[in-house]
């Protein structure tokens, strides 16, 4: 297929080689260009020979010859050069079904794309792959991939994604193994569906395809409260965290011994929900699911300890020996550990956070992180608080904007609520500590 060129890097192999905007891009050593993993796998070698029609409708053929890795240097009309591919599932637990029909359309749009998450880490399922692009995913070499599995059973994956080619994953996972692509995988825990000895050997069948099965987790269902019409989940109780966490723990264990990784972890909501501590910071090796919210809060921890060693000095001259006292919103699961982190590491050196955890009336109660958190569950619950500067995490905020989920922005918040909102960085611990330090002067509330 023809890709349309709309920009050519300066100073770069295709400009050399007179190739413009406007242009189409048609094979390179006579392969289709079908997207992205195709332009980048077949322009990252030294000699290409390449085809292209110009605006006039020319075809030319052209010889390149580059340093090996180096960008050719094509911008194309989208990222992915094709459409994202479409969800064909109906998961049971699919938590962009329990949305509000009124929120945003971007929202409500179910993707399940292996190139975005080869680019992105996004999880996908494979069940939209057929044999041929399965195949090419071979070919070009792709890996890692983040695969969403829940059971390795196919009779019970098929129940949960309601998808008839839902069975197949243990096959495609070997396949993986076989032609040594990595991956990561996930499980998204129903109770009494794939809990209990059905996630044992989920587990233990994703340990087998070791070391190309990098590391599973094991992460709670989502529910919200508009679940009208759709099939009767309840959420995980306090209890059968406990025993799922320990669980994951007993063969992180076995694993370990076996062949030097834990493996398999379990979700920080999972620990917060049901009060269990949580593992120490080596228990998470390199952070293998950080985006599943897996090692989230000793990551955060460990990274604002480690900054605070070199920063005391300067917080000490920045409060003036004065206590600096700011307010803060965060979702319920993560409250009591970071307002203790927070007790405990700021207030001796003057800076005392105060958090105010929010309960999520939006999308229901169960619902406890806090990149779920609305504008309009802040406003209504600190509504007459009297708090002049608000620090929210930026995980709140559409990326690159200041758009929350429920549509309402950060203008909202302050309008609301009288006071000035600002935005701290949550993914790192020491960077949330320099943005909070640069800016303590404009952010919290001095008392003498």
């Amino acid at each position: 297929m023809k890709q349309r060129i709309t920009a050519v890097c300066k100073g770069s192999p295709a400009e050399n080689a007179g190739i413009r905007a406007g242009d189409a891009l048609i094979s390179i050593d006579g392969n289709d260009i079908i997207d992205i993993v195709d332009y980048e796998q077949l322009t990252c070698c030294e000699h290409m020979e390449v085809v292209l029609e110009h605006e006039n409708g020319e075809i030319i053929s052209i010889c390149i010859d580059k340093d090996l890795y180096e960008p050719f240097g094509l911008d194309f009309e989208s990222s992915l050069m094709s459409p994202v591919r479409q969800c064909k599932n109906h998961c049971i637990f699919c938590f962009i079904d329990q949305l509000r029909p009124e929120e945003r359309k971007t929202l409500h749009f179910k993707d399940d794309d292996w190139r975005l998450s080869l680019i992105m880490g996004n999880y996908v399922t494979l069940t939209n792959v057929d044999e041929a692009e399965f195949e090419r995913i071979i070919a070009r070499r792709v890996a890692p991939l983040y695969i969403s599995v829940h059971a390795t059973d196919g009779e019970i994956r098929k129940r949960m994604m309601r998808n008839p080619t839902a069975d197949l994953i243990m096959q495609r996972l070997t396949r993986l193994r076989d032609e040594k692509l990595s991956f990561h995988a996930q499980i998204v825990l129903c109770p009494e569906i794939n809990d209990g000895e059905v996630l044992e050997k989920t587990i233990r069948d994703l340990y087998s395809l070791t070391p190309y099965a990098k590391s599973v987790a094991v992460v709670p269902v989502g529910l919200t409260k508009h679940r009208k019409g759709l099939y009767p989940l309840r959420k995980l109780t306090r209890e059968e965290c406990i025993k799922t966490i320990d669980m994951v723990e007993a063969m992180q264990e076995e694993f370990l011994k076996e062949s030097g990784t834990r493996f398999v972890f379990a979700a920080d909501e999972m620990y917060t929900y049901s009060n269990h501590p949580l593992p120490d910071e080596e228990c998470y090796e390199d952070y293998p699911q950080i985006e599943n919210g897996v090692g989230l809060l000793r990551k955060f921890e460990s990274e604002l300890e480690y900054e605070l060693d070199y920063m005391k000095d300067d917080i000490i001259k920045k409060t003036h020996g004065r206590q600096v006292v700011l307010h803060g919103a965060t979702g319920i699961s993560a409250y009591d550990f970071l307002q203790n982190l927070f007790d405990n590491s700021l207030a001796p050196l003057g800076i005392k956070i105060k958090l105010h955890p929010i309960r999520n009336d939006y999308f229901g109660e169960s619902v406890t992180v806090s990149g779920l958190i609305c504008a309009c569950d802040i406003i209504a619950q600190l509504k007459g608080s009297g708090i002049k500067d608000l620090v929210i995490p930026h995980n709140m905020l559409r990326e690159n904007d200041d758009i929350l989920l429920d549509g309402m922005r950060i203008a909202d918040i302050e309008r609301e609520l009288e006071c000035k909102v600002h935005k701290l960085p949550c993914y790192d611990g020491g960077v949330f500590l320099q943005e909070l330090v640069n800016n303590i002067d404009s952010i919290g509330e001095k008392i003498e």
